[in-house]
């Protein structure tokens, strides 16, 4: 729906004689989140709850969708005016509910999963909780990288008998469990889908499909990552990133330049995360001709852009072969300023090479930009303890 069109629909719903139709607000909220006026989203919501109407499933969905697109000020700004709200003694339970679910997304987004959690705490509705605020708990966690105590909430969330854990439930599921590698986990969840007759779906489902590749791929389980790729009816771009994702991880950087190829005869076009893939393909595999073609066709061949992510990878693969020199270069060159990735690729690559007079300005980089991480102090303390400083390294 259009922008001019949201103004039509929003002077015909401003005349209406009666506003007590949720399904009349749903709409107006929905269309207003599809055209991307995220403000004016949250605005109809905040005047449905204070007119004491109770928001359906469907329109805290549009909500949440429009949150997402929200920067940390705007999730600032809309947390205190809803905040503000449900501690109004006179707002109902309804209401109440509908606005710590919001709230319960708008915490996590903003990265506070104890708020978060919170908010979660204090959704009751008529006696249980529904699917939608588990889903926000849950992926909150995921996104903020509390996996174990995401999978724990879904523990939780199937001991009640009466409650149905959707696709969107799965999807935040498997990602956490190829964060910590529970691969018994999800393939119970892969049964759980086959078992309550959803394989149609799961076929046709590439958010679904996708996140299970992802899942059985990190926990190292390759051919069950395999299977599911070959049986979705409708492969997109994401599905096939992860699948090539999957092999370079797993070593089979060969196989993912294949499939790589496969993508394009299909006319699909490799994007950003096709190349993080496909380089990281090849220096999983020490492809140093291949992977440098990639890396430099990007803009000319394929009109994407390089970014830091892209660096790091092929920082790895110059760094993997003993390209230590040109690597250097590269991070020199690159319009970006280097990470810990970056610092760590060269450092392992020192190590890998027995290069400790490159080592110790790396490990003292790594250390710069990323204190907690243990590898550079250990490297800097065996780089002087080579040239016979260790009396200074344990100062």
């Amino acid at each position: 729906m259009g922008f001019k069109d949201m103004i039509s629909a929003r002077k015909v719903f401003d005349e209406m004689p009666d506003r007590a139709m949720v399904r009349c607000w749903t709409s107006l909220i929905a269309g207003s989140a599809q055209s991307g006026q995220t403000e004016e989203v949250l605005r109809l919501f905040f005047m449905m709850v204070k007119e004491n109407l109770r928001p359906e499933n469907d329109t805290i969905v549009s909500v949440l969708s429009a949150c997402s697109k929200l920067e940390a000020v705007e999730i600032e700004k809309w947390v205190m005016i809803l905040s503000e709200f449900i501690n109004d003694d006179d707002t109902g339970s309804f209401g109440r509910d509908s606005v710590n679910t919001v709230l319960a997304y708008l915490y996590g987004k903003w990265g506070k999963v104890e708020k978060c959690k919170e908010r979660f705490d204090e959704i009751v509705g008529i006696g249980k909780r529904s699917v939608l605020p588990w889903n926000v708990i849950i992926s909150a966690y995921v996104q903020n990288g509390c996996s174990l105590e995401a999978l724990s909430l879904f523990r939780v969330m199937i001991e009640d008998l009466n409650l149905r854990p959707n696709h969107v439930t799965m999807v935040s599921v498997l990602s956490a469990c190829a964060q910590v590698g529970d691969l018994d986990l999800g393939k119970w969840i892969h049964g759980y889908v086959k078992s309550e007759g959803c394989k149609a779906i799961l076929e046709s489902n590439t958010f679904l499909a996708t996140a299970l590749i992802d899942m059985y791929s990190k926990c190292g389980s390759l051919g069950k990552a395999k299977d599911v790729f070959e049986q979705m009816v409708s492969k997109d771009v994401v599905s096939f990133n992860a699948m090539i994702m999957g092999l370079a991880i797993n070593g089979e950087g060969e196989e993912a330049l294949r499939l790589f190829s496969k993508m394009q005869e299909l006319g699909l076009r490799p994007n950003s995360g096709t190349f993080l893939g496909v380089l990281c393909a090849c220096s999983h595999s020490g492809l140093l001709d291949r992977g440098r073609q990639m890396f430099l066709d990007m803009i000319p061949h394929f009109s994407v852009p390089p970014e830091l992510e892209h660096y790091a990878c092929y920082v790895d693969l110059l760094a993997r072969v003993g390209l230590l020199e040109e690597a250097f270069e590269v991070v020199a060159s690159m319009p970006f300023v280097p990470n810990n990735f970056v610092w760590g690729a060269l450092l392992q690559g020192c190590r890998l090479h027995s290069r400790l007079e490159l080592a110790q300005d790396v490990s003292q980089k790594l250390v710069k930009v990323d204190p907690e991480n243990s590898a550079g102090y250990v490297m800097f303390s065996n780089a002087l303890a080579s040239d016979q400083q260790w009396g200074k390294s344990q100062a």
